[in-house]
C-alpha cells in the first residue's frame, strides 16, 4: 500500500522562547498566514504541532502551541522547522512546483533546469543546475506548459554565471 499523504513544504521555523505563558517566535517561510491561525497543524520532525494562538510581533509571529503553555515548555520548540501540506489555490508559482522545470529563454534556447529558488532581499532568485543565480523578475511566463518557465534577461546575466 502506498502513502498517499501529499508531499510536506516547509512554511516557516520556530526560534526562541518569548514570554512566560508558552509563546514562541516564528518566522514563516509562506506569505498565507492561515498556517499559524487557531487549529491549524503544522508538521514537524518530532510530531505534529497544533496552534492554540498567534498574533504578528515585529515581523514575525508569535504562536502558542497546544501543550506547550509555559515558557520552559517552549524553549524545547527551538529551532524546529515547520512543515506543511500543499494549499489550495492562491496564485504564483510555487518553489515546490518549480524545482526541476526547464528554463528556456524567449526564443526558446534552454538554459538549463530550476536546482533552488534562493530567498533573497530584493527578489528571490532562481538557482540553475548550472550555479547562475537569475532574479525572479527576469520570469515572463510560468503558466503557459507546466515544467516550463520562461525568463527574458538583460544581455549579459547568463554569461556573470
Amino acid at each position: 500500500m502506498t502513502d498517499a499523504r501529499p508531499e510536506l513544504l516547509e512554511v516557516g521555523r520556530i526560534h526562541r522562547a518569548h514570554g512566560l505563558r508558552g509563546e514562541v517566535q516564528v518566522s514563516l517561510t509562506t506569505d498565507r498566514v492561515e498556517r499559524v491561525q487557531p487549529g491549524a497543524q503544522l508538521q514537524t520532525a518530532q510530531g505534529p504541532l497544533t496552534v492554540a494562538a498567534s498574533r504578528p510581533h515585529q515581523g514575525r509571529w508569535l504562536v502558542r502551541f497546544e501543550g506547550y503553555a509555559d515558557r520552559t515548555s517552549a524553549e524545547t520548540l527551538q529551532g524546529r522547522v515547520l512543515s506543511a501540506p500543499p494549499l489550495d489555490g492562491g496564485e504564483g508559482l510555487w518553489v515546490h512546483e518549480a524545482i526541476g522545470a526547464e528554463v528556456v529563454l524567449v526564443d526558446g534556447t534552454t538554459v538549463g533546469k530550476v536546482a533552488a529558488v534562493v530567498d533573497n532581499p530584493a527578489h528571490d532568485l532562481i538557482e540553475l543546475d548550472s550555479g547562475t543565480l537569475i532574479p525572479v523578475v527576469f520570469l515572463v511566463d510560468a503558466d503557459s506548459r507546466p515544467g516550463r518557465l520562461v525568463i527574458d534577461p538583460p544581455p549579459g546575466l547568463l554569461e556573470l554565471g
